[in-house]
């Protein structure tokens, strides 16, 4: 959402400016209508959700120890997996319980040309995970220091899960951030875990501390060396880790004696944004691009988990022209069944719409996407109320299979009020 670690691509954004217009990109799109053979686009005007829904929230046990940030660095350098030489910071470092926090370990498979130097690697993923409680939860929220975030009704020590219902089996939202962020770094990230889970969803999210794996660092490449940086293995080993490390917390999760019982296997979706968007799409089995000279020619499948029902991504990084995320003219997504919503701005060069519905178009299932006008890549305030409406609606049909939000979506066009958003792709 709001990308700071939507640092993604700064040097790409000079590129994509000229990519962009050359493919028509602009404030309106692209002209981009619905899908080809469709008269009819659905555009009805809903009305917005009540925000935040009708749970209280609380979460899982993320208790750290902020004397352990050294003189001149920032909190959100171990929470993102900030690299120092031979030093990596990562969430791990500063967790004052670690045996009663959610932490996923997985081994990188045996896979270089995915993985990179990782491949064969043990790797911890902290995870946080929030969800419904009931209203008089007396655990108080817990301060992020020195930032004036809190963890809502947050777990300390073996505290076990104060859920809204005791008896009752709650649909799973898996999460996934922003490229070099994490789940508590913005506000953004945290109104999404908190809105979802007050709308009854359990959400489980990694901290991908992407800087772990990736040595790409454009913001000090000129716009000539992007093509030799591109080269580099781990950026293609950072994006292939990220849905496994999904799944392995998704995985910890559905064991764990605290969550098991209270989860119901059979619900489960993914919302992403920026690059959590394109986790989603590789969660479902699309084709990551492995080489970047060839324009993506080479692509492979990182994993298929098809526990997963649905997804939406929020300005989902599909890739540029010289940068193919899922293989040149999206051959990765060939085939790709998941139903999949994607909420793009018009004005993003990061993340470009044109792109978006490139790679839609190539997906084998049901598919939305909605423009967000004059909206570039972060989080839009003023479309708040637009963003969640679409999202629950959505997840509400393909993973809870919700009568009424499966009849809400079937003639939504656009949300009143907020900012401007309309349905492109349908």
């Amino acid at each position: 959402m709001k990308t700071a670690h939507m640092k993604f691509l700064p040097v790409v954004w000079m590129l994509s400016v000229f990519i962009f217009a050359a493919c028509g990109g602009g404030e309106d799109g692209g002209g981009l209508i619905g899908d080809p053979g469709r008269d009819d686009p659905p555009d009805a005007v809903v009305q917005p959700l009540a925000l935040p829904g009708p749970y209280a929230v609380a979460c899982s046990n993320v208790v750290q120890d902020f004397t352990r940030v050294g003189s001149g660095e920032e909190v959100s350098d171990y929470w993102e997996g900030l690299p120092d030489g031979a030093r990596t910071r990562y969430a791990t470092d500063l967790l004052a319980d670690p045996d009663n926090t959610l932490i996923a370990n997985m081994t990188a498979p045996q896979d270089s040309t995915l993985f990179g130097s990782f491949a064969g690697q043990l790797l911890p993923f902290v995870v946080i995970v929030c969800y419904p409680t009931t209203a008089d939860n007396p655990r108080p929220d817990y301060p992020l220091l020195p930032t004036d975030r809190s963890v809502p009704h947050m777990h300390v020590g073996s505290e076990a899960p104060l859920f809204a219902d005791e008896s009752v089996e709650y649909p799973v939202l898996v999460y996934s951030h922003g490229y070099m962020g994490s789940p508590i770094s913005s506000d953004d990230y945290m109104r999404a875990l908190t809105v979802f889970a007050s709308y009854g969803y359990v959400v489980v999210a990694p901290f991908h501390g992407d800087l772990r794996f990736s040595n790409l660092n454009l913001d000090n490449l000129d716009i000539y060396a992007i093509f030799a940086a591109l080269n580099l293995n781990n950026f293609t080993a950072m994006q292939a880790l990220r849905p496994l490390a999904i799944s392995a917390a998704l995985n910890l999760v559905l064991a764990h004696p605290h969550w098991s019982a209270h989860l119901d296997v059979d619900k489960i979706g993914g919302f992403g944004a920026s690059m959590g968007g394109e986790t989603m799409l590789l969660l479902a089995g699309a084709g990551l691009t492995t080489s970047y000279f060839d324009l993506g020619v080479s692509w492979r499948r990182v994993t298929q988990d098809t526990r997963i029902k649905a997804a939406a991504g929020y300005i989902p990084y599909f890739g540029h022209v010289i940068l193919p995320a899922f293989g040149r003219d999206y051959d990765g997504l060939a085939g790709i069944t998941l139903p999949f919503l994607g909420i793009s701005g018009t004005l993003d060069t990061t993340a470009p719409i044109i792109e978006a519905r490139r790679g839609m178009l190539r997906l084998a299932g049901p598919r939305r996407l909605v423009a967000l006008y004059g909206v570039d890549h972060g989080f839009d305030d003023a479309s708040t109320n637009d963003i969640f409406t679409w999202m629950l609606t959505f997840l509400d049909a393909y993973v809870r299979d919700d009568a009424d939000a499966i009849a809400r979506l079937a003639t939504m066009g656009s949300v009143a009020g907020g900012g401007d958003d309309r349905l492109l792709l349908y």
